[in-house]
């Protein structure tokens, strides 16, 4: 573990947060964020990216989690925020991502299933909660090692074919990732976050994706033997849907969900005016304003309070 400890700001002075980096199953070193409470830990939680996503969008809901006496894990899966860094070692001048071999389902199985030993093995006399957002959620179910966690919360997690999503953006999106995308994204040997999709993604990242956003049962349609997974997680399972978010659907949301065929999930649904907010939509949650309302609630849930 390497990193320099680092103290937040006053508002959160019993918060310490430490960058590390941590080897994944393969060996690649991943970037993270170790936040924890000056006083005792309690619980230990892990934060799992949505596609595209750096694991600094998480800041304030990890520290949130550590003042209530949580050890909470941020990190970016590789070719992701400060995980892009070994991606570019040998590479070309330009420093992109071209050439650089990975997929959504090696996320799943190098650099998930190691950030949850990774936990497991530093805090293994506390309960170990997990917090998916977006591709977070699915990464979930197809690690071999989800047993290990106690309780799971998604937030605008899903199964995002195009199809369950709200028109028009459904119509977009699978425009978008089968006519420019993918198109783009052969042409330029990774896909550019320039293009509206976030950060920079790999090539085998982004055709995977745009594969399952264009399968009627996105990856369940897949092949993937790690589909096996999600029977067997059997901890406690809330899922967040927000009804202004058109990627995350109550129906996308719904069909996520049911392939935990070993456990019963608790779907919430949430109104933005409930929240007292105009909107929420696939993001909106880590906003800090949602603190009071949104994240008192979540947390209670994920500590078992």
């Amino acid at each position: 573990m390497s990193g320099k400890l680092a103290v937040m700001d006053a508002a959160r002075d019993d918060v310490f947060v430490d960058d590390i980096t941590f080897p994944a199953a393969d060996g690649y070193s991943l970037a993270g964020s170790l936040f924890l409470p000056r006083g005792t830990k309690r619980h230990a939680v892990l934060i799992s990216s949505a596609t595209a996503v750096p694991r600094k969008v998480y800041r304030a809901f990890a520290s949130y989690l550590a003042h209530r006496g949580c050890a909470v894990l941020t990190y970016d899966y590789r070719g992701i925020g400060d995980s892009r860094q070994q991606a570019l070692v040998g590479y070309n001048q330009a420093k992109s991502l071209v050439g650089f071999k990975a997929s959504m389902a090696d996320w799943a199985a190098l650099d998930v299933t190691a950030a949850v030993r990774w936990m497991r093995e530093r805090y293994n006399t506390l309960p170990l909660a997990y917090v998916g957002h977006s591709f977070g959620a699915q990464a979930l179910g197809l690690i071999d090692n989800n047993a290990e966690i106690s309780r799971a919360l998604f937030v605008a997690g899903q199964a995002a074919t195009w199809k369950l999503m709200t028109p028009p953006e459904s119509y977009r999106v699978y425009a978008f990732m089968n006519f420019i995308g993918v198109p783009l994204t052969h042409m330029l040997g990774y896909a550019p976050g320039w293009a509206g999709i976030g950060e920079d993604l790999p090539k085998g990242v982004f055709t995977q994706w745009a594969e399952w956003v264009s399968s009627p049962r996105y990856l369940f349609d897949s092949k993937l033997p790690a589909l096996q997974n999600f029977a067997k997680f059997k901890g406690a399972l809330r899922a967040l849907q927000f009804t202004d978010d058109p990627w995350a659907t109550l129906p996308a949301v719904e069909m996520l969900c049911a392939g935990f065929t070993a456990i019963k999930p608790e779907m919430l649904t949430v109104r933005p005016p409930d929240a007292g907010v105009k909107k929420i939509g696939h993001f909106g949650f880590f906003r800090l304003e949602h603190r009071d309302l949104l994240w008192h609630g979540m947390a209670e849930w994920i500590q078992g309070e």
